[in-house]
Parts: structure tokens; sequence; C-alpha cells
């Protein structure tokens, strides 16, 4: 299954992703994957990212990738594993910010999403529900990172958003019983 986790910052995203992984690993005994776009900026995203470190499990394996994630996806992804992505944002912000063109970025993780034969879970941070920003690179962030969503949405099986730490699904994945028989 493909999800994609949308909230606000502190959320609970990372949490629910977890709590299902841990669900999924008990029942499959698969690896778990985590894919981490942060880099250490300043002291309060070194806070962060500990406290990241902190929540997760110390046996899943961790990849660090700040540009490279169609790529890094195509590396790990396998049917017998379960791959977190945490988080687009940072990661669209990273391209933004790199030489790299977000369109063909984007277009990339698109294409991959479908061809990817484990199961993904995708956070992002809802970060269109404020005013618009004056800055424009503020105004294409939060553009593209709408559109973003509304790209994978109808590619994933699973869109939640996350508020309180309580999930809203907005798209439920149908059981596979359900699609077979139709």
């Amino acid at each position: 299954m493909k999800q994609l986790i949308i909230g606000g910052a502190r959320s609970g995203k990372s949490r629910l992703a977890q709590t299902y992984a841990l669900t999924w690993q008990s029942r499959t005994q698969g690896d778990v994957i985590v894919i981490a776009t942060a880099e250490v900026s300043d002291g309060a995203m070194a806070k962060r990212i500990a406290h990241h470190q902190m929540n997760r499990p110390s046996h899943w394996l961790l990849v660090e990738t700040t540009l490279a994630l169609s790529a890094t996806l195509h590396q790990y992804s396998q049917v017998n594993n379960l791959i977190i992505v945490d988080c687009l944002t940072l990661w669209l912000a990273n391209v933004q910010l790199s030489m790299l063109d977000w369109a063909t970025a984007k277009q990339d993780l698109l294409d991959c999403i479908q061809t990817l034969p484990g199961e993904v879970m995708l956070i992002s941070n809802e970060v269109g529900q404020g005013v618009v920003p004056l800055g424009e690179l503020s105004r294409t962030f939060v553009d593209e990172s709408g559109w973003l969503h509304q790209s994978l949405a109808p590619l994933v099986d699973q869109v939640s958003w996350i508020i309180a730490g309580l999930p809203l699904v907005l798209k439920p994945a149908v059981p596979t019983e359900i699609t077979a028989s139709c």
C-alpha cells in the first residue's frame, strides 16, 4: 500500500506512520526503512532530528537523502519492506534551494511511486492553510507543496490528514478482497 500522510508541524504524522509500521512489521516480519530528508542547519533542526531518532526503533534502517529521493526509493523498495519518507516538504525545500530542476524532480517522484514494489508512507507538511506568504520563494514553496500533494493523492492508495494526533482519512484504501471481486 502507498500512503500520503499530511498535517501541520507536530501534528502526529510521524507517530502515525511509526505506529502503522510497527503493526505492519509484527504482522509481516518485513523490514522498515526510514528515508530522512532533513539536514542539520541549526540548533532547532538538530533538536527536531534528535526527537525523531529518539522515538524511532533503533533496528529500523535509516537512509538520509536531501535530494535524490526517487533514486533512493528505487534502491531500497522491495516487496517485503515498508519505507517511511519523512518528509516531502523538507525534500521540496532542499530541491528548491539546490541547482536541481523542481519539475523534473517532482515528475521523477510521481513516476517512481507507481513502480515501487514495497509499501511506502510519504509524510508531508500541510503549509497552505494560512495566509499567502509575502516572499516569492515562500509563495512558490507553498504552491509547489500543494500541487505535489494534489499530484500524489491520485497515485497512492490512502491519504490521511493528521490534526492533534488524530487521523482523518481523506482517501481510504480499498481492501484487496473488494477490488478482487469487482
